[in-house]
């Protein structure tokens, strides 16, 4: 194991962020972690304290592409060792109040500059991104944009044509459905959907935070040769793989 590693993580003030974030915290193989968000993370600074990790947070107040993108070369340049990139940002609620553009302008945009930024540091081989299953950059981009709906997955396919178009050599996505314990899902959906998940096809099945972030990290200690893409049978597949 190398003896310096470090992990970069967008999005870290989410429910997966958070979740991502405890989990490299507690995974032995990662020295210090790397946050790059609008203002600090009070959760990811305790984290650091309890785990004897280093934390370095990466502030970009005004989260523009060409700000986050400086941000990301600044720090990943200034990186000994290994470093692993992980991008968990996306809209969680309220999708469905944005238009198209104002959803791409986060989903799309954003990460497209994190992963060019990544890609263009030299030092950074893999990116672990998190879409959301249904994705398809082919999708209607009329109708709500609600997620699940027509013009959400779109933004989320073409997230993630951006993301491996722009970004380092290997791309690994996850597409979970449901996410139980986010902020951003109902609790009556978290209750009723697993009473059926007899019917339920093995991809839509739902996921915790933490399940998604263990599956991230899971792929990152196995450094991929090929890009990939993980539902939910194939992050099961990769935590159980990856028990320590």
């Amino acid at each position: 194991m190398p003896s310096s590693r470090t992990a970069i993580v967008l999005g870290g003030s989410g429910s997966v962020g958070r979740a991502l974030l405890e989990v490299l915290f507690r995974d032995d193989s990662f020295t210090a972690v790397i946050t790059l968000s609008r203002r600090s993370l009070p959760e990811a600074v305790g984290l650091a304290q309890a785990s004897g990790r280093t934390l370095i947070e990466q502030l970009v107040p005004d989260m523009s592409p060409a700000s986050l993108a400086a941000a990301t070369l600044e720090a990943a340049r200034a990186v000994d060792g290994e470093l692993e990139a992980f991008s968990v940002l996306g809209i969680g609620a309220g999708t469905a109040r944005l238009t198209i553009e104002e959803h791409r302008a986060v989903d799309v945009a954003l990460n497209e500059a994190f992963a060019r930024a990544l890609r263009d540091s030299g030092k950074v081989r893999h990116l672990a991104f998190m879409s959301a299953v249904g994705a398809d950059p082919n999708a209607s981009a009329s109708g709500g944009g609600g997620a699940g709906m027509s013009r959400y997955n779109r933004v989320k396919g073409e997230a993630e044509v951006a993301v491996r178009a722009s970004g380092p050599a290997v791309v690994s996505i996850f597409r979970p459905a449901m996410i139980i314990g986010s902020q951003h899902t109902p609790w009556l959906l978290e209750k009723l959907l697993p009473l059926f998940s007899w019917v339920t096809p093995a991809k839509f099945t739902s996921i915790t935070a933490t399940q998604i972030a263990q599956a991230m990290v899971a792929t990152a200690r196995r450094h991929p040769t090929a890009s990939a893409t993980y539902h939910y049978p194939e992050m099961m597949a990769l935590i159980a793989g990856g028990t320590r």
